[in-house]
């Protein structure tokens, strides 16, 4: 996956405040946006999502 791809990811998790919404809304799967998220945080050498089982919240460093 492209980096441009594992933004809109990001983007898509955010905005839906949730990885099951945001791959409803985006047509992808739950799996394949936490994937993304975890390879942009592995790029970037920081968290940019505080996950819970009932929430996504951005961090400082992944304004939303």
């Amino acid at each position: 996956m492209t980096d441009i791809q594992d933004l809109l990811s990001f983007v898509a998790v955010v905005n839906a405040k949730g990885f099951r919404e945001g791959a409803r809304l985006s047509g992808k799967s739950a799996s394949s946006l936490s994937d993304a998220v975890r390879r942009m945080e592995t790029r970037l050498g920081v968290r940019l999502l505080n996950r819970t089982t009932r929430s996504v919240v951005p961090t400082e460093a992944g304004p939303g």
